[in-house]
């Protein structure tokens, strides 16, 4: 499989690429032909339509707000619970093996990304080496290394079983973890959004500065815990 991928990994990234491509341009398609007045009521036709779908990817993608909208989808009994807490624990699975075959695979996209970011997986490998397993289960929760650390992993002799492993169960966790409050609260946070849609010149200043406010904490605040472990 080593030789082959080495071999095939070009053309194999931008298929993937290429098909990444072609599912958003259909959803686009089919969100442009979706019965509704608005976008609004088109959107949630899409979701409900391909809602397993739209959340596998998303999940892909490491989407929180993917897996908030399948436990709203769930409360109303549009999506069923435990399917959306697989197909979504299933996305983030595949997202990170293929960031974790990346870097054991694909050397050369690797070292040109260190040029920019090769603090971020100097830590990696010094979270890796301090803490072991532990990180690769809550890397998911730490901003700004969500993708770098499977990568990172990928570079090192770690176990590729190990890592599917602990990556599967940390992510059937964390999909679980997002997706079953969202559940709970569904009717809570549809009167949020309905608040925020006819009172948008509130919602919209509140919405920025508490999403400042958690970007200053993950970025700044993490960052700096991050860096005093290195020590």
């Amino acid at each position: 499989m080593r030789n082959f991928f080495n071999k095939n990994k070009d053309w194999l990234i931008q298929l993937l690429l290429a098909g990444v491509f072609l599912f958003v341009a259909y959803l686009g398609y089919q969100l442009y032909h979706a019965p509704g007045a608005n976008l609004e009521e088109k959107f949630i036709y899409l979701l409900k339509e391909y809602g397993y779908i739209i959340l596998f990817v998303w999940s892909i993608m490491e989407g929180e707000t993917g897996l908030v909208m399948a436990g709203v989808l769930s409360h109303t009994g549009d999506m069923n619970l435990w399917i959306s807490i697989f197909v979504a624990g299933l996305g983030g699975f595949v997202g990170d093996q293929i960031y974790f075959y990346i870097g054991r695979f694909n050397k050369h996209y690797i070292h040109s990304l260190m040029k920019k970011q090769r603090r971020k997986f100097a830590l990696a490998h010094l979270l890796l080496k301090k803490y072991g397993w532990p990180v690769i289960f809550i890397q998911r929760y730490l901003y700004g290394m969500r993708t770098i650390i499977p990568m990172a992993i990928g570079l090192t002799r770690y176990s590729a079983k190990k890592f599917a492993l602990i990556n599967f169960i940390s992510a059937m966790v964390w999909a679980a973890m997002t997706i079953i409050p969202a559940y709970i609260f569904g009717e809570e946070i549809l009167a949020i959004v309905h608040w925020a849609k006819h009172h948008w010149y509130y919602a919209l200043p509140l919405a920025i500065i508490i999403a400042g406010g958690i970007y200053y904490y993950l970025h700044v605040v993490t960052e700096k815990k991050l860096i005093r472990g290195r020590k």
